[in-house]
């Protein structure tokens, strides 16, 4: 195939994914409920709701023209050549290929991120300010920029040099062994996130002891669940949403809660809330993902070693020779159609995990405080309630509120 087919290609992908998601958007916006149903009177009020219309509204509104900006920076990018352009540039300064691959990423995710800079900080200290979420302040907006240069620079640069080096010295079975290295990189992160990651950016302490503790262990305990590590994150740091997550394996497992969870919930809400991330645990749910994770990232390599060494494809991006930053950006684009319908398997597999970590948590513990807590977490979130069936099929990874509360009053 000739580098105008490509770029033609290249420029459909881009195109359509434009066109799909800012229809999904549009018809999730026209499905809003004016009027609460007498189910939802149960626990929103009518400012409250009349608020959260407002607030999906205004994001919509705010994603359609972030959207819509990147989509036409990005076929005039495409047209023009722009990415060779940057390749032209930077070419004659450095002579080994591997650092020319690296300098090219790191300029263009600096140039990437000062485009998004504008809309990241209306959308913080705007749009989640007006609403009463951010708290987030200019100083740790900043701080958080800088240590995501910086661990961008060190975690990225690795992985991507260990790439390039493997594609340079073995060719077309670069995937292989590129596959081990990024496994093992999946395992060390769900391991040792909250130990080595998290910490560069939020706080986490102990949990006291205290009642909810003491409840928490003994739910614990009465399903012989081993858990010695819970903490509490401040979340509050940043903004008023709430949420908890568990991650680990093995005895490095951990139960995070937010701080803000923890202070708008009742102790049997929190420990209904815990009983389902505990659900996923007892499900195979973490240990299945890891694995389903590891299996996408070889496909996404074996496809990349029949695309990465065609010159055409540098050609197509504007470049004048082959280079291995141009159609690793190439590959990118052309991958993601795969990636979407991958992704949207993965919703699907994750609202089937949701409602068996449900369906746990209401048999071991207690189905009405779970629902409470659900309900809590949506009001204080100004969720939609009433998202459009495609939208949630397309870009859903936990199932809608009400449909999570029929499943529990089952």
């Amino acid at each position: 195939m000739n580098s105008e087919s490509i770029l033609y290609i290249i420029i459909g992908i881009v195109t359509f994914d434009f066109f799909f998601n800012q229809a999904l958007d549009l018809i999730n916006l026209k499905a809003r409920k004016r009027n609460l149903t007498e189910e939802a009177k149960e626990f929103y009020d009518e400012e409250t709701y009349a608020r959260s219309q407002e607030y999906q509204s205004v994001r919509s509104k705010f994603s359609f023209l972030s959207s819509s900006i990147s989509f036409i920076a990005s076929i005039l990018i495409l047209a023009l050549g722009g990415f060779g352009y940057l390749d032209s540039l930077l070419r004659p300064m450095i002579e080994s290929e591997l650092v020319l691959s690296l300098a090219y990423f790191g300029v263009l995710y600096i140039l990437a991120d000062l485009f998004s800079l504008p809309f990241s900080l209306y959308s913080t200290f705007v749009i989640e300010e007006r609403f009463g979420f951010n708290k987030t302040t200019l100083k740790t907006f900043v701080l958080d920029k800088v240590k995501g240069y910086v661990l961008a620079a060190i975690i990225g640069g690795l992985l991507l040099s260990a790439l390039i080096f493997l594609i340079q010295t073995l060719g077309n079975s670069f995937w292989i062994y590129f596959w081990v290295i990024a496994a093992v990189f999946i395992l060390f992160t769900n391991l040792f996130y909250t130990s080595l990651i998290l910490p560069l950016f939020n706080k986490l302490t102990p949990l006291e002891d205290g009642e909810l503790k003491d409840r928490i262990i003994q739910y614990a305990n009465s399903v012989n669940f081993p858990l010695d590590n819970i903490y509490v994150i401040d979340g509050s740091k940043r903004s008023s949403k709430a949420n908890a997550f568990f991650s680990g394996l093995g005895k490095t497992k951990k139960i995070v809660l937010y701080d803000t969870l923890i202070n708008n919930h009742t102790i049997d809400e929190l420990v209904a809330v815990l009983a389902h991330e505990v659900g996923h645990f007892k499900k195979k749910h973490i240990v299945f993902g890891l694995f389903i994770s590891i299996g996408q990232i070889g496909l996404m390599l074996f496809i990349m070693s029949l695309l990465i060494f065609d010159k055409e494809t540098s050609l197509a991006l504007g470049g004048s020779q082959w280079a291995i930053h141009l159609n690793l950006l190439a590959f990118g684009i052309l991958y993601s159609p795969i990636s979407t319908v991958l992704g949207i398997l993965g919703n699907m597999l994750s609202r089937k995990n949701e409602f068996e970590a449900d369906d746990y948590a209401k048999s071991t513990f207690d189905s009405l405080s779970l629902q409470k807590a659900l309900k809590k977490l949506s009001v204080d979130n100004l969720s939609n309630l009433y998202p459009h069936p495609a939208y949630v099929f397309v870009h859903y990874s936990h199932p809608p509120l009400l449909t999570r509360l029929a499943n529990l009053r089952k």
